[in-house]
């Protein structure tokens, strides 16, 4: 009889507890995920790194790359042509030098039709020579790629690393053992000339409404690595290891630790995030410092925004790194010879030829707190849950107290009663679905915005800025337009809320199996928020509440970051001063969200917009609504 028995009648002893308790269970769960976390840095809770692809055979042969000198020659004679040409690549004198390698040479033209603005064009040219394996068929290549800028460019020289290439690209000739193609790739205009020719290499002639990347004349095998030189002098300190591409993708962790392997081998200071190793891990310092290195890879693989041309091979599933060389200084002592730069440039490329397959038995999923040691995905997930994990617990706690409202109302009621609340999910569909469009059209409109400030002779910049900043404040009014959730009808603020906290829930969940940084941080700081906010009967109290959302709104989050970052930048700078290179930050940043989106197609700026911003009206929503 039990089966017949209509379980609405008694109600379980767990959603009883789960509604007195539910505040408490998630404050615990909350700061035990945030110190399980931040205990991970420790040695004791992660591992240290090892080879999973057993093909790789690392360190198997010694180097016989002896190019130093001319390696020098190269540089100063690019450097002489480089004056030549003080705005643009010598394009003539690096197809003359590939060809006389006997490499089959090629360049590459793209135009970017940028969307913002007065919508002007700009177009480049890449340079490229292919080394055909003499013991193979063409199936598969390797890129090693540098990017070229000129002498009026504001970033550190790149002309070292071209001309290592060159002298690689004449070692390698000499060489019988490649199995693989090698493409040597110098492209203009950073990040943009890797994604035109990655387009055009993957892709065909075809080129979309933004950038048209054209179509190549010449082509290898399918990629199966690439490693992107940013060498800065011919003289370096150490070789920094970057990882994070586009939309916080990583390389397969095997690759990198080839090259830390194979720079240990060669003396070579080898460091990640220009932090060479603690030599006590194990103790207080050791573990702060990997702490610090480990908070650098969240911030840096949540902006979505490759630290160097490497991250843009990741998306077409191609394991890439840029390997960074600093111009020697006296912290770490000594300097880095060519020699040995070209023999780890050499072991590297040897250890991809013995490649059978694609990188895929190690991690693609990891953290970094050093060289020498990663936190992989079962390890950082756990402790993610619990952050995490408080939300679903007051979903489920708001989810059984409108229930037993909605309960109390129905057995309550009459015929001539005039329904006051509707605790129903359906109530709250004008309210979510009025935020997601709202939303939605709000991530369409910067180029929209850039042609409004032409009128008003604004700058792209300054145009996107304060038009998005405008809609921004805008919305703040929305719930003085939508209708009242007490008033006869409305619906309840504990379903909005229920609806806002479970969509938060899934968001977080779902990114971080994509770009765990990202969630992570957006869990940080959004779940104290959503857990408290609920009306208030006093003004103080909805003017405390208001504050407290109106801290983690995107626009305020954008913000906050960059000042952090602005102070940690210049830290001796006059306070007037600071706020504002923050402001000038600030914009520069929002703008360069809204380039990366069009472009690049990175993410971030779309996901605030269309999928945290609908949940921070609703957030909004709950505050302003009468108790």
């Amino acid at each position: 009889m039990g089966l017949l028995t209509d379980p609405g009648t008694e109600r379980s002893q767990l959603p009883a507890l789960l509604e007195r308790h539910h505040r408490p269970l998630c404050v615990t769960l909350y700061i035990i995920g945030l110190v399980w976390f931040l205990a991970l840095a420790h040695n004791s809770l992660n591992h240290g790194t090892y080879f999973s692809e057993n093909a790789l055979l690392p360190g198997l042969v010694e180097g016989d790359f002896h190019g130093d000198s001319l390696m020098l020659q190269y540089l100063q004679s690019l450097t002489e042509e480089a004056e030549k040409h003080p705005a643009g690549m010598p394009y003539a004198w690096l197809v003359g030098q590939f060809t006389q390698l006997g490499l089959d040479t090629f360049t590459h033209n793209f135009t970017l039709h940028y969307p913002m603005g007065k919508e002007k064009s700009f177009s480049g040219q890449n340079v490229y020579g292919i080394l055909r394996a003499g013991r193979g068929s063409s199936t598969e290549a390797i890129v090693v790629a540098a990017p070229y800028r000129p002498p009026s460019s504001f970033l550190q020289t790149t002309a070292p690393s071209i001309a290592l290439m060159l002298a690689m690209a004449q070692f390698f000739s000499k060489q019988v053992y490649w199995a693989k193609d090698i493409i040597f790739l110098v492209t203009e205009h950073e990040q943009l000339g890797t994604e035109a020719w990655l387009g055009a290499y993957h892709h065909g002639c075809s080129g979309g409404p933004v950038l048209d990347h054209g179509g190549i004349q010449g082509r290898a095998g399918a990629i199966q690595a690439a490693i992107n030189l940013e060498l800065h002098s011919a003289r370096v300190s150490h070789l920094d290891v970057k990882v994070e591409g586009l939309n916080g993708q990583l390389p397969n962790l095997d690759l990198v630790n080839l090259i830390h392997r194979l720079c240990q081998r060669e003396n070579v200071p080898h460091t990640f995030k220009n932090r060479i190793d603690h030599p006590r891990p194990e103790s207080w310092g050791g573990w702060l410092q990997q702490l610090e290195t480990l908070l650098s890879m969240v911030a840096s693989q949540a902006t979505g925004v490759p630290t160097g041309n490497h991250g843009l091979f990741h998306r077409y599933g191609i394991a890439a790194v840029t390997v960074e060389g600093s111009e020697w200084n006296s912290v770490l002592g000594r300097r880095v010879g060519v020699q040995q730069l070209g023999r780890v440039l050499e072991g590297v490329c040897r250890s991809l030829n013995n490649l059978l397959e694609r990188f895929h038995q190690s991690f693609f999923f990891y953290l970094l707190p050093s060289t020498t040691r990663y936190i992989s995905i079962g390890v950082y997930m756990p402790p993610f849950a619990l952050l995490a994990g408080g939300l679903l617990v007051k979903a489920l706690a708001l989810w059984f107290s409108t229930s037993c409202a909605a309960d109390i109302q129905t057995s309550t009621s009459t015929p001539f009663t005039v329904k006051k609340v509707d605790y129903s999910v359906m109530g709250s569909i004008p309210v979510v679905v009025t935020t997601h469009v709202v939303s939605a059209g709000l991530a369409a409109t910067p180029p929209l915005l850039s042609r409004l400030g032409l009128v008003m002779a604004l700058s792209t910049e300054d145009s996107v800025f304060f038009g998005l900043l405008g809609a921004a404040i805008t919305l703040l009014f929305l719930p003085h337009f939508m209708a009242k959730c007490t008033e006869i009808g409305g619906v309840s603020w504990e379903v909005v809320k229920t609806v806002a906290v479970l969509e938060l829930a899934v968001l977080v969940f779902a990114g971080a199996v994509y770009n765990f940084s990202l969630a992570l941080i957006i869990t940080l700081t959004f779940t104290p928020v959503a857990l408290m906010a609920s009306p208030s009967h006093s003004r103080l109290g909805r003017l405390a509440k208001s504050l407290l959302v109106l801290s983690v709104h995107p626009l305020s989050l954008l913000m906050f970051s960059v000042l952090l970052d602005t102070v940690i930048n210049f830290p001796g700078s006059a306070p007037l001063r600071l706020l504002w290179r923050a402001y000038m930050a600030i914009k520069r940043a929002l703008m360069y969200s809204v380039a990366d989106a069009l472009i690049y197609s990175n993410w971030v700026f779309d996901a605030a917009c269309v999928c945290l911003l609908p949940v921070w009206l609703l957030l909004w929503q709950v505050v302003h609504c009468h108790p």
